[in-house]
């Protein structure tokens, strides 16, 4: 059994909100991701915006194989339930008191930003809401981004889709590293790697 963690401070333009982590542990033939967000965008002596996402994630090889995430913003409740079933992946996801149910593809990927494979999928399924969207993905280029007070050579990807648009850095050898996108009031949300 080996864990891998990503731990990132998360920045609105230049302040900081709060923390992203990750916490990768290989079984074997399966691996389990774990993940908890929390944000808290404070105003004077109030906070204005609060986010809370916690995610629990097993693949088997390249496919997710189950889900489980609980979601809350500024207090609007999400949660995603979904697992494979007679060759197909079966979602449940509720929102406030609205649920959905999609059966997909035998073999989903989510925005894996860990695995930087995740890249080559056309579609991914958003553990937040449980859609299931139609990306792309632009090799922007060979770039350098200061990690941990240490300039990395690293290479920049940006990911598009409905309403989406986030800038993700490997290193050379597929470690992630960094995370931008702009907020729809078209502030900076940065990830950086502690």
């Amino acid at each position: 059994m080996e864990t891998r963690q990503w731990t990132f401070r998360v920045y609105l333009d230049d302040a900081e909100i709060g923390s992203h982590r990750f916490s990768l542990t290989d079984f074997g033939e399966v691996r389990e991701i774990r993940t908890e967000a929390k944000f808290n965008v404070p105003f004077l002596f109030f906070s204005v915006y609060t986010y809370r996402h916690r995610n629990t994630e097993r693949w088997a090889g390249e496919c997710l194989q189950a889900i489980e995430s609980e979601t809350d913003v500024n207090g609007d409740r999400y949660s995603v339930l979904g697992a494979t079933k007679d060759r197909s992946f079966v979602v449940s996801a509720v929102r406030g008191n609205t649920e959905n149910q999609s059966i997909l593809p035998e073999c989903v990927t989510t925005f894996a930003y860990w695995d930087r494979g995740f890249l080559l999928e056309p579609r991914l399924l958003n553990t937040q809401t449980g859609a299931y969207v139609n990306v792309e993905v632009e090799l922007i280029g060979a770039d350098v981004i200061n990690v941990r007070n240490e300039l990395i050579p690293s290479l920049h990807y940006r990911l598009m889709g409905n309403n989406i648009e986030v800038d993700l850095w490997y290193s050379r050898d597929s470690e992630w590293l960094a995370l931008e996108s702009v907020t729809k009031g078209g502030r900076r949300l940065r990830y950086e790697l502690t």
